[in-house]
């Protein structure tokens, strides 16, 4: 007989772990290729912001990985508010079929959810603000330069 999976338990697991895929892991074991790809991206995450402290603002690639960990933990969070607001019946349907079913959840897997959403929130509003931020100093940049060429040829 498997172990019974608490929503609950789940839901603040993706809270606290998501981001390097201990939810997945709880949820599907080790074997799960979809925890690995969270624990990869929010690696790459940590180095860009890593190279940003060491090289500056202006490396190109630290701007192309530090994204990539904010989407691992915007999609951590997405997947806690999920786990939260599912309905117990289907919880139980999906993850213990072969397991005494979970009761009923209460405050504490509503509370994870409004936290998901704050820090859900926060960190895709960042990714997009800091990519966009850098994807239009690059054209500017990209700009001057193609200026001062013109303005050399003159």
């Amino acid at each position: 007989m498997t172990p019974t999976k608490s929503k609950t338990l789940a839901t603040w697991i993706s809270l606290v772990g998501g981001p390097i895929g201990l939810h997945r892991f709880y949820l599907h074991g080790l074997s799960d290729p979809w925890g690995w790809v969270h624990a990869l991206l929010t690696f790459l995450g940590a180095l860009g912001a890593q190279r940003v402290l060491e090289l500056g603002q202006d490396d190109q690639f630290a701007w192309v990985l530090m994204p990539l960990g904010g989407l691992s933990i915007a999609a951590a969070m997405g997947t806690a508010i999920f786990h939260g607001l599912r309905g117990d019946e289907a919880w139980n349907a999906t993850h213990n079929a072969d397991a005494p079913a979970c009761g009923p959840t209460g405050w504490p897997a509503v509370l994870g959810v409004v936290a998901a959403l704050l820090i859900g929130a926060t960190a895709m509003l960042s990714v997009i603000s800091f990519s966009l931020q850098r994807y239009f100093e690059l054209q500017r940049d990209e700009a001057t330069a193609a200026a001062q060429v013109d303005g050399n040829q003159k």
